[in-house]
C-alpha cells in the first residue's frame, strides 16, 4: 500500500472495526469532514516492511508501539523479553493485537493510540 496515493485522501487510519477508540478517533475526523482513507489491519495485515515505514513515521521503536493488554503480550511475556527490533516487529506483524491503535498517517508523520486530533491537522 502506498501512502497518500490518492489526491483526495488527507488521512489514512489502520485500525480495528471493534476497537472504541478507533471509532472514536475516525468518528471525530468525519465529523471534522477530512477525508479518510481507512483499512482494518486485522482483516488486511501489515507487512514488515509498512510496519517498518510507520516506525520509522513515528520516531519511535516496536517495543513504544506494543499494546501491554493484549493478551499475547502477556502469553509472550514481552514485558520481560529481551527480543530484538526485528523480532519485535515480526511477532506485530503475525499478532496484530500486539499493535497500539488507531494509527494515523497525515503527510509522513504517523499517530499511534489515542491522540488529541488537533494536533495532528
Amino acid at each position: 500500500m502506498v501512502y497518500m496515493q490518492s489526491k483526495k485522501a488527507k488521512v489514512s487510519i489502520y485500525h480495528k472495526t471493534s476497537c472504541i477508540t478507533c471509532k472514536n478517533t475516525i468518528s471525530e475526523f468525519e465529523r471534522m469532514k477530512v477525508d479518510i482513507e481507512k483499512r482494518d489491519f486485522f482483516k488486511d495485515p501489515f507487512s514488515e516492511t509498512e510496519l517498518q515505514k510507520i516506525l520509522k513515521m513515528t520516531g519511535k521503536k516496536p517495543s513504544e508501539l506494543l499494546r501491554k493488554r493484549d493478551k499475547m503480550y502477556k502469553e509472550l511475556d514481552l514485558k520481560n523479553s529481551k527480543k530484538t527490533e526485528t523480532q519485535m516487529i515480526k511477532l506485530m506483524v503475525k499478532y496484530p493485537g500486539l499493535i497500539l491503535r488507531p494509527i494515523i498517517i497525515t503527510k509522513n508523520k504517523a499517530f499511534v493510540g489515542k491522540v488529541d486530533i488537533k494536533k495532528i491537522k
